[in-house]
C-alpha cells in the first residue's frame, strides 16, 4: 500500500521466497527497491523490472536482473513534442504498444545464459503475433461455487433443532469450502414438493431435506431427476436411490447413555419422554433412553420408572402429535411431573421448548434435550438441562458437501455414531455437579463397549 516503503518492499519479497518464488517482478515504484535488496541478500532468486531497464537505472542490480518491463515514455514524450514542432499537436492519446514501441521488454543482459535459444525465440514469435493481432488471452473460466440448498420441515430454519443444525453444516462448508448456500422454508407438508422444484429449477448443486416426512417428496423428484444430487437428513431408502444420500443416525447409542445418566440422577425414582410423531427416527430416541434406564436398573438393582414410553407397548407411547405445538410440549411435561417424572426428554423438536419453559416454571425437573446442545442452543434453559442427546448432523451434512466438491458423490447412506461422533451426549454444563465422578466413569465406559460391540442396542 505505499510506493515508496522500500522496507515494506523487503518484507514482501522475503515473504514470496520463503514460499518458494525465485523470480518476483515488483510493480511498486521505489518500493521495488527494497525487494531487489531481499533478493541480492538471499542470492537464491531473480528479479523483474518495470517502467524501466533496471539493469541500467539501478546497476547494483543487474545481477540479479533477468529482464524489465518497460514503459518506454521518453518515446512516446517525443512524439507529442514533434507534433508540435510540426503544427499536428491534436487531443487524445498516444497509446505505446509493442508495434510502435512505446512498450517492450530489456534485454536480458548478464542473465542471458539463463534463457535458452529456444525460449528466447517463443518469446518472439509471441512479440509478432500480439503485433499482427493474431494472439488471444486465453479466457480463464469462472468457476461457480458450488450451490447447496437446504429445504427444512415445518419447524423452520431456526427450530434450534435438526434444521438449524443441517444449516450449519452448509454455512460451514461456505467457510470451509467456498460454496454458495440458500434454504426455503416449508410451512406446511404442501410445500415440500413446491419448494423440490423450485430448487431444481434453480439448478442446486446439492439439495439437502430434512426429515422423515418429506422422504416420499424427495424420493419422486431424486427419481424424476436423475441428474441433481439430493441428501435427505434423518431418512433413508431401501434400496437406496443412485442420487440420494440418506443421512441416518444411531441415535438410540446416545440416547442410552442420557437415559443411564437420567436413572442415577434422579431423585423420585421416575423419568418420562415424549415424541412428536410415533415415527422411527423419533422412536429411536425413546427406546435408547428406555434401554439405558434399564441398564442402570439391572448394574444398580434398582428400580426408576420410564413414563411415556415403553419399546414393547409402543401403541401406548406418549405423543404431541406436532413438532411446532410448544402449548402441548407444556401440558405433557406438566403431566409427566405430576406423575413423579423429574428428567424429562421431548423429542418433538420445538414443541420441547414448550416443556423446558414448563419445567423451568415448575423448578422441581431437569430436561434433557435432543439433536443439539439445548445448554447452547437455548441457553435460557441451560440451568435445567442435564445433557442433550445430539445428532451431529452439521458434520454429516458438511462430508455429504464435500463429496459434491470434490466429485466422490454417490447414492446410500452415511451413518452417525458414537464411533465416529455423529452421535453424542452433550457435556453437563451448568448441571455437572449433579452427575458424580463414579457415574461419569459408568457412563464413558458404556460408551466404550457400545463402540467396541460389547453392548448391543439391537
Amino acid at each position: 500500500m505505499s510506493f515508496d516503503d522500500q522496507q515494506k518492499g523487503n518484507e514482501l519479497a522475503k515473504s514470496l521466497m520463503d514460499e518458494g518464488a525465485d523470480i518476483i517482478m515488483p510493480v511498486a515504484g521505489p518500493v521495488g527497491l527494497g525487494a531487489a535488496a531481499a533478493i541480492k541478500e538471499r542470492g537464491n532468486a531473480y528479479l523483474i523490472g518495470v517502467d524501466s531497464d533496471w539493469a541500467l537505472t539501478s546497476p547494483e542490480y543487474a545481477d540479479i536482473t533477468l529482464t524489465s518491463v518497460m514503459k518506454l515514455m521518453d518515446a512516446t514524450t517525443m512524439q507529442v513534442i514533434q507534433s508540435v514542432i510540426d503544427g499536428s499537436f491534436k487531443g487524445g492519446d498516444v497509446v505505446g504498444t509493442l508495434a510502435n514501441e512505446g512498450v517492450s521488454i530489456a534485454p536480458f543482459h548478464e542473465l542471458e545464459s539463463l534463457v535458452p535459444a529456444e525460449l528466447a525465440a517463443e518469446v518472439e514469435a509471441l512479440k509478432a503475433e500480439i503485433i499482427a493481432g493474431s494472439f488471444a488471452e486465453a479466457e480463464v473460466p469462472v468457476e461457480e461455487p458450488t450451490l447447496v440448498c437446504q429445504i427444512t420441515d415445518t419447524g423452520g430454519i431456526d427450530d434450534k433443532s435438526f434444521n438449524a443444525t443441517a444449516w450449519k453444516g452448509i454455512t460451514d462448508a461456505q467457510d470451509a469450502l467456498g460454496i454458495e448456500g440458500k434454504y426455503l422454508e416449508s410451512k406446511e407438508v404442501a410445500d415440500y414438493e413446491k419448494n423440490l422444484n423450485a430448487f431444481i429449477e434453480e439448478e442446486c448443486d446439492l439439495i439437502v431435506t430434512v426429515g422423515f416426512l418429506i422422504g416420499d417428496a424427495t424420493a419422486a423428484a431424486a427419481e424424476a431427476n436423475p441428474d441433481v444430487k439430493f441428501s435427505i437428513v434423518d431418512y433413508n431408502y431401501d434400496p437406496a436411490i443412485a442420487n440420494v444420500t440418506g443421512q441416518i443416525f444411531e441415535t438410540d447409542e446416545a440416547a442410552f447413555l442420557a437415559g443411564y445418566v437420567a436413572a442415577g440422577v434422579t431423585k423420585t425414582g421416575v423419568v418420562g419422554t415424549f415424541g412428536g410423531l410415533p415415527i422411527p427416527t423419533v422412536t429411536i430416541f425413546m427406546d435408547g433412553f428406555y434401554k439405558g434406564v434399564a441398564k442402570y436398573n439391572e448394574v444398580k438393582g434398582t428400580d426408576v420408572q420410564v413414563l411415556g414410553w415403553d419399546p414393547a407397548a409402543p401403541d401406548s407411547g406418549l405423543f404431541s402429535m406436532s413438532f411446532d405445538d410448544q402449548q402441548k410440549g407444556n401440558e405433557l411435561a406438566k403431566s409427566l411431573m405430576d406423575e413423579g417424572a423429574d428428567i424429562i426428554m421431548p423429542v418433538a423438536g420445538p414443541v420441547g421448548l414448550g416443556a423446558a419453559a414448563a419445567i423451568k416454571e415448575r423448578g422441581n425437573a431437569y430436561l434433557i434435550g435432543v439433536d443439539s446442545d439445548w445448554a447452547l442452543t437455548s441457553p435460557e434453559y441451560a440451568d435445567i438441562t442435564l445433557t442433550s442427546v445430539m445428532k451431529l448432523m452439521d458434520a454429516t451434512t458438511m462430508q455429504v458437501i464435500q463429496s459434491v466438491v470434490d466429485g466422490t458423490f454417490q447414492g446410500g447412506d452415511v451413518v452417525g455414531t458414537l464411533a465416529n461422533n455423529g452421535v453424542s451426549i452433550a457435556p453437563f454444563h451448568e448441571l455437572e455437579s449433579l452427575v458424580s465422578a463414579e457415574l461419569a466413569a459408568e457412563v464413558e465406559q458404556l460408551k466404550a463397549d457400545i463402540i467396541a460391540g460389547t453392548i448391543s442396542l439391537d
